[in-house]
C-alpha cells in the first residue's frame, strides 16, 4: 500500500473534500438520518393553514410529541409536515389543528389509530384532517360584512315583504311586522353595531398584544396553586393547631370563670374609681411638677446635692460707720418657685 504523500495529490485533496461535505451534511441533517435521527418526520393535508406556523407543538392526548416543520401551500390544500418522536402512528390516523391558547395560538393534534403503521413517505389525506373554528378571523369577517350592508335598503326590502302579504292570516302579518320591526331596529342602531364591532376588534388586538403577560399571568397562577396543593398538609397542619389552640383556651377560661369573675370584678371597680378621681390625678400631678423639677436641678450637677437658701441675709447690708455705700445682695428679695411645670 502507497503512503499517503506517494498518492495522487489532487485526488487525495478531492477525497477529502467531498468527505468534509459529506459530514457537514450528515451533522445538517442529523434530525432526519433514520437510524441516529431525533424522530420521524410525516406529513398531512389541510383544506387551509388556520394560523398553524413551524415549530408549533404536535400534542396526542395533550402532551407534546414533536413539532411542525413547514406549512407550505400545496394547489388548493395546505400540506404540513411535522415530526414526532418515540410514538407510532397507525395507517388511520387522524390530524386536527387545535386552539392552544384564548389568544389562538394552535398546535397540531394527532389521534393514531389503525392496525397498519403510516408510512411516512405517504401524506395523511383531507378526510382524515380537521381545521378549528377561528373566532377573532370570524369576528372580523362579520364586521367588514356589517359594514358592506346597505341597512336602508334592507329596512325597504323587509318593508316592501310587510307590504306585499298585508292580506295574509293574522299570524303571517304579525311575523312580518316583526320582521319590519326588526328592521328597522337594524337601521336605527347602525352605527353602534359597527362601533361594537370596531371595538371588539381592538379588545382582540389587545389580548393579542399581551399574549406573553397573560400567558405568565396564568403560568404564575398555576405555580401558586401547585405550592399551595404541595403544601397542603402543613396548611391542614396548622388550621388544626389553631382549632385545638381555641378549644385549649375556651376551656381554660370556662375551668377559671368562678376565679376570674370576682378578680374581673374588682378590676371594673378599680378602673371605675380611677375614671371618677381622673381630674383629682391631673390636678396631683400638675402641683408635683415642681417639685419635681426642684429635685431634678438639685442633683442635676453632679453626685451630691446643690442648692442655696434665699433670705438668710437682709437686701441690702451696711458695712459699718464712715461707709457712704452698703452691700446690695437681693433687692428683689425671695421669689416663689414657678409652678405649673413650666422652666
Amino acid at each position: 500500500m502507497k503512503p499517503l504523500k506517494e498518492r495522487n495529490q489532487a485526488t487525495v485533496g478531492a477525497a477529502t473534500l467531498a468527505l468534509i461535505v459529506l459530514s457537514s451534511l450528515a451533522v445538517f441533517f442529523s434530525d432526519d438520518l433514520p437510524i441516529i435521527g431525533t424522530g420521524t418526520t410525516y406529513s398531512a393535508y389541510f383544506s387551509e393553514a388556520a394560523g398553524l406556523a413551524d415549530s408549533n407543538e404536535v400534542q396526542i392526548a395533550g402532551v407534546k410529541v414533536g413539532e411542525v416543520s413547514t406549512v407550505v401551500l400545496a394547489g388548493n390544500q395546505v400540506r404540513v409536515r411535522f415530526k414526532v418522536r418515540d410514538v407510532r402512528l397507525g395507517d388511520q390516523t387522524k390530524a386536527a389543528i387545535g386552539i392552544k391558547t384564548l389568544l389562538g395560538e394552535k398546535y397540531l393534534s394527532l389521534e393514531p389509530g389503525g392496525t397498519g403503521a403510516q408510512d411516512p413517505g405517504e401524506t395523511i389525506p383531507r378526510t382524515r384532517t380537521t381545521t378549528p373554528f377561528d373566532v377573532n378571523t370570524a369576528l372580523g369577517e362579520l364586521s367588514k360584512t356589517v359594514d358592506n350592508l346597505d341597512t336602508t335598503k334592507l329596512a325597504e326590502s323587509f318593508k316592501a315583504v310587510s307590504d306585499t302579504f298585508k292580506d295574509t292570516p293574522e299570524h303571517m302579518r304579525g311575523a312580518l311586522d316583526g320582521l319590519s320591526a326588526l328592521s328597522k331596529t337594524i337601521s336605527t342602531r347602525d352605527k353602534a353595531l359597527a362601533e361594537l364591532l370596531a371595538n371588539t376588534g381592538k379588545v382582540s388586538g389587545t389580548l393579542a398584544a399581551r399574549n406573553d403577560q397573560i400567558v405568565k399571568l396564568i403560568t404564575d397562577g398555576n405555580l401558586l396553586l401547585a405550592e399551595i396543593q404541595r403544601r397542603k398538609d402543613a396548611i391542614n397542619q396548622l388550621l388544626r393547631g389553631t382549632r385545638d389552640l381555641a378549644n385549649e383556651l375556651r376551656g381554660l377560661v370556662d375551668d377559671n370563670r368562678t376565679q376570674l369573675k370576682p378578680t374581673l370584678q374588682q378590676l371594673e371597680k378599680v378602673t371605675a374609681m380611677l375614671q371618677r378621681n381622673q381630674d383629682n390625678l391631673s390636678r396631683g400631678l400638675a402641683a408635683l411638677a415642681p417639685f419635681v423639677r426642684i429635685s431634678t436641678n438639685t442633683t442635676a450637677n453632679g453626685r451630691w446635692f446643690e442648692g442655696y437658701l434665699c433670705g438668710l441675709l437682709p437686701p441690702y447690708i451696711n458695712l459699718g460707720p464712715g461707709k457712704t455705700n452698703g452691700l446690695t445682695i437681693n433687692p428683689d428679695g425671695c421669689l416663689p418657685p414657678i409652678s405649673g411645670g413650666g422652666r
